[in-house]
């Protein structure tokens, strides 16, 4: 049986499409703002999904609530899938004080849960904070079907080394040619990009990264590609978390902004429902 929080209810039609057996669930607010939740069913095994998106702790609270209440009915094997995954950024300690807050929510949802399914967490090795099985999954599959048409013979790009392993993941799908951006500090307040030993001159470009949020570094790396000869250029990433304006200042400066359906977005055109429901 297949729970669905408030953070995925935009994936519940193609859940039920696909397969899965939607099992009922009540979710409201008290007067003073508190949620309120009420499984209407059960089963020996449950997956819960719903994404962390803003308002994040509204809904990472609305996650502890559910795996309590299934709990309460006596459901033996719980796992949830959170497709984005909020608070994974913050990952270290930067200035003394402060948490590790993806720690925090991970310990946290191990309390109810015992299998943790996300997609293209910002950093993997931060699933060694959950207490069970936890699993990273990624979308590059479903970003190569849904490029490959359009991209043709042309070439995948990370916008820096840190995205180099997801490029590589949607550019093997389609047997295509890979390479990164390479940052290089020329002043106190410049920096220079380029991309890595790759010639794009007359061909399509497929950038892709992991989240999307003010678009300021794609906007960047397009405007550059077409100033190198680059014939179209497409974005793609697994998480659209975009800033106010974001997505039609990045739509405006490349061919296509696509992502995938983790986030409700208007560019949400790559979904990742196909890969929940053969979990």
């Amino acid at each position: 049986m297949i729970v669905v929080g408030s953070g995925a209810l935009h994936l519940r039609d193609e859940l039920a499409a696909l397969g899965g057996e939607i099992g009922g669930i009540e979710i409201r607010k008290f007067p003073d703002g508190e949620k309120y939740v009420r499984v209407l069913g059960s089963a020996e095994e449950v997956t819960v999904v719903s994404s962390t998106f803003f308002p994040q702790d509204e809904h990472i609270v609305e996650l502890l609530l559910i795996g309590d209440a299934l709990r309460e009915r006596g459901v033996e094997n719980l796992r949830v899938v959170i497709p984005y995954f909020g608070y994974s950024r913050q990952d270290r300690v930067i200035r003394e004080g402060e948490p590790i807050s993806v720690r925090a929510v991970m310990r946290a949802l191990g309390l109810y849960y015992d299998e943790l399914y996300v997609f293209d967490l910002h950093n993997p090795e931060t699933l060694r904070f959950f207490p069970g099985k936890a699993v990273n999954l990624s979308p590059a599959g479903a970003i190569a079907d849904y490029f490959a048409e359009r991209l043709g013979e042309g070439v995948v790009l990370a916008p820096d080394k840190g995205a180099f392993g997801r490029a590589r993941a949607v550019a093997e799908k389609l047997g295509l040619e890979y390479s990164h951006f390479e940052k290089k500090r020329i002043s106190p307040t410049e920096v220079e990009m380029r991309p890595a030993d790759v010639d794009i001159e007359g061909r399509n470009v497929l950038i892709v990264d992991d989240i999307i949020s003010t678009g300021g570094t794609m906007i960047k790396a397009a405007n550059l590609l077409r100033g190198m000869g680059a014939e179209k250029v497409f974005v793609a990433a697994t998480h659209g978390v975009f800033a106010e304006g974001a997505v039609e200042r990045v739509s405006q400066a490349v061919d296509e902004l696509a992502v995938t359906n983790t986030i409700p977005t208007p560019v949400s055109r790559i979904s990742i429902v196909p890969k929940i429901v053969r979990l």
